[in-house]
């Protein structure tokens, strides 16, 4: 994965800054089933009996006593020698006192209400509670308390709860069903409570410490598990965003899998996005490092989810201290080798600029579901296509651009004709290549095109063209009701296709001048690129893109593009592997998979991809002629060789089974023909051997000797001939049938 294109993958983008409104942008609800999103499926957690999970000794480890006050955080609570520490005191650096006994024994009722069974757990901000609620048929709730009453921080962060957490339904988010206060009679304070919904499962903390490999280090969670997790909690905190609330405080420790969901259970820490006073909790490693100057935002909320997953998926040491705001190098981190999208991801997550980072947690899950789904194609080798919200379609191109053959290379394919009566001929001369370079100004018009902003003034209008031709496009876009981005994007795409190649770089100049962030601007830049010859420029934009939509296919498309004109044949063949594996609907990365591998010496994975488009695509039967040219073309024959044998009678398999597929009359025997010339080079160059090898065969009607396959030729080019347009053609191809044809004495 290092070295590809423009960059080793390093975790710092190549391309300039790339904002992400993500014009065509979906902003429906989810339609999700359940956990997995139904690409994988995730190990259930059973609901365990609440009552195992109540705690027979509950105390709080002297290592994770510290005074509750926000300003201080000092140890408290250690033992001094001898003596062990104290469970109540007072900070010896600040003076606040401190509690880690439980105020609620079981058998205590609250409020009248809610019966204690005992304690499940201590939290940041104090012990939580299993009770019953007496009142509401018996359910199973959880109360949760404060650290100590005397915090006015906890107390606020209580109170914010009660005020507006009450109102929050979500099927991945403990629900808060009350706030109630309880007189505490060793005291004679009046303790503050929060009643919950009881969610029995683990959480992730406990999920991913379970696994442990045999030297007993940390096993981390597949990382198609971890994206699953990732996508149920940007579920979550997109649903807090819309009412205008921030969880701040994301990790292992506050998400619980309960059977096939995930829920996010402590939330002390949520505030109000325009809340300047409450005091922010967070925790060191996953908190992002702007909170502490400029406090929480929707961007250091989704940075605590790039890190969990970081977290989860590989053996992260140091992610508290050495690592705290960073990445480790990828080239270290085996699931980073293996899945970049997944380290890009990541990456844009957790990118010091919050600016840079995802512009919603819609936006980062949609990122999410893409990586998730080439991760799991990858896996399996099933594709798990998916409409993107960003790109359309690749625009359709014909058979020969995307499988161009050299000029003349279908004479060349078949043996040089001898003149009747004369010695056999010597073996054709084996042409340069099969396939020749790729029209990169096509293929870069071929791209897929970005999805027009609906919130672009003219989005109706440009839905409304009816019209492709370039000079006719131009005219109607002039007399478009406002000059917009969209509008002027359409511009310079028409103009690219036009030719007009400086007016398109003239107009993109401009907008790029007055947008230069604006993801459009940056793959349109892209595309010029390609078209005007400058590929390191083109890769630095599609790669820039790549950074900012990761699970997007487009960009990986255009790398691979871009990789294959630069002559970065392994980095060609990766892009375009990710892309065909994931969705056979870009049917170019077949193709353009298929060009790398044979200019690469691999003739078999190349007949083995242009075979695996499937029968529903419209280029089906470009695939199969192309295949059948990648198994004749360019090669060799002598004594013995099987393999080519193999590949003849394949060949001509495929060449009469494409007659059910409506290939043309004309095209079928050209085809026809290119085989049977390559099998009569075979045979002449002493392919047949001792004759025991083809001996008996038919190719395509033909008997597989000299002979039959000259009888052959000569049919296929009379069949030729009458099938030809124009008279001199039809000459030449009868010229060449008679030449062909054996001396006979009729």
């Amino acid at each position: 994965m290092s070295g590809r294109l423009s960059r080793s993958v390093s975790g710092k983008s190549t391309g300039r800054s790339v904002s992400v409104r993500s014009s065509g942008s979906s902003s429906g609800a989810s339609t999700r089933g359940r956990l997995g999103v139904g690409l994988v499926s995730v190990p259930q957690v059973p609901r365990p009996d609440p009552r195992a999970m109540v705690l027979e000794n509950p105390e709080v480890p002297e290592r994770k006593r510290f005074c509750s006050r926000s300003d201080c955080g000092a140890p408290v609570g250690r033992a001094r020698g001898d003596r062990p520490g104290r469970t109540e005191g007072f900070c010896t650096k600040c003076g606040h006192p401190y509690s880690f006994v439980p105020k609620l024994r079981a058998g205590d009722i609250v409020h009248g209400q809610y019966e204690v069974a005992g304690c499940l757990a201590h939290g940041g901000l104090g012990w939580v509670y299993l009770a019953v609620d007496r009142a509401v048929s018996d359910r199973w709730v959880v109360l949760k308390g404060l650290l100590d009453t005397g915090d006015q921080d906890a107390m606020a962060a209580a109170i914010s709860e009660r005020r507006f957490l009450a109102e929050i339904e979500h099927a991945n988010i403990v629900r808060i069903y009350n706030f109630v206060e309880h007189l505490d009679q060793r005291t004679g304070s009046l303790d503050g409570y929060i009643v919950m919904e009881y969610v029995g499962g683990k959480s992730l903390k406990e999920i991913a410490n379970a696994r442990r490999a045999p030297d007993g280090r940390r096993d981390p969670l597949p990382v198609e598990q971890a994206c699953a997790y990732g996508i149920e909690a940007l579920e979550a905190l997109g649903h807090l965003h819309s009412r205008n609330l921030l969880y701040c405080d994301f990790k292992v420790d506050n998400a619980i899998q309960t059977e096939d969901q995930l829920k996010l259970i402590d939330m002390g820490a949520v505030r109000r996005m325009d809340d300047d006073e409450s005091a922010i909790y967070g925790t060191v490693g996953y908190q992002a490092p702007e909170v502490a100057d400029t406090g929480p935002s929707v961007a250091s909320d989704l940075y605590t989810v790039g890190r969990t997953l970081a977290v989860l998926t590989f053996d992260f040491q140091g992610y508290t201290t050495v690592y705290a705001d960073s990445l480790p190098d990828p080239d270290t981190i085996e699931v980073f080798r293996r899945y970049e999208s997944f380290y890009r991801l990541l990456v844009r997550a957790t990118d010091p600029d919050p600016v840079r980072r995802f512009a919603s947690a819609q936006e980062m899950a949609e990122q999410l579901t893409g990586v998730l789904r080439e991760v799991v194609s990858l896996q399996t080798g099933r594709a798990r296509p998916a409409l993107s919200t960003l790109f359309g379609p690749e625009v359709k191109v014909t058979d020969t651009e995307l499988f161009p053959l050299p000029d003349g290379e279908v004479s060349r394919l078949g043996a040089r004709p001898a003149r009747r009566g004369g010695r056999p001929p010597a073996p054709a001369p084996v042409p340069p290549a099969l396939v020749k370079s790729v029209d990169t100004p096509v293929a870069a018009l071929a791209l897929p095109v970005p999805l027009v902003d609906p919130a672009d003034p003219n989005a109706g209008f440009l839905a409304g063209l009816m019209t492709s031709a370039p000079a006719e496009l131009m005219s109607a876009l002039a007399a478009a009701p406002a000059q917009t981005v969209e509008t002027r994007l359409r511009q310079i795409r028409a103009r690219l296709e036009s030719g007009d190649h400086q007016g398109a770089l003239t107009s993109l100049a401009t907008l790029d001048g007055e947008r230069p962030d604006d993801w459009r601007v940056v793959w349109y830049r892209g595309v010029a690129a390609l078209v005007t010859g400058d590929f390191e420029g083109a890769a630095l934009a599609f790669d820039a893109i790549y950074d900012a939509f990761p699970g997007e296919a487009a960009p990986k498309l255009a790398l691979g593009l871009c990789a294959e004109v630069l002559g970065q044949l392994d980095n060609a063949a990766e892009y375009y592997r990710l892309v065909w594996t994931t969705d056979p609907s870009f049917v170019s990365a077949a193709f353009g998979l298929a060009r790398v591998r044979l200019a690469a010496g691999d003739r078999g994975g190349a007949v083995e991809t242009l075979e695996s488009v499937p029968e529903s695509s419209i280029h089906y039967t470009a695939a199969r002629v192309a295949a059948v040219r990648a198994r004749i073309g360019r090669r060799t024959a002598g004594p013995g060789d099987v393999p080519f044998l193999d590949d003849l009678t394949a060949a001509a398999g495929q060449v009469e089974a494409l007659q059910a597929y409506g290939l043309d009359p004309a095209r079928r025997e050209q085809l026809s023909a290119e085989v049977l010339g390559c099998a009569l080079d075979w045979i002449l160059s002493g392919g047949q051997g001792a004759g025991s090898t083809a001996g008996g065969r038919v190719l395509l009607g033909s008997g597989l000797d000299e002979r039959g396959l000259r009888f052959g030729l000569e049919r296929a080019y009379r069949t030729l001939a009458r099938l030809a347009p124009g008279g001199e053609e039809r000459i030449e191809l009868v010229e060449r049938a008679n030449r062909y044809r054996p001396r006979t004495w009729v």
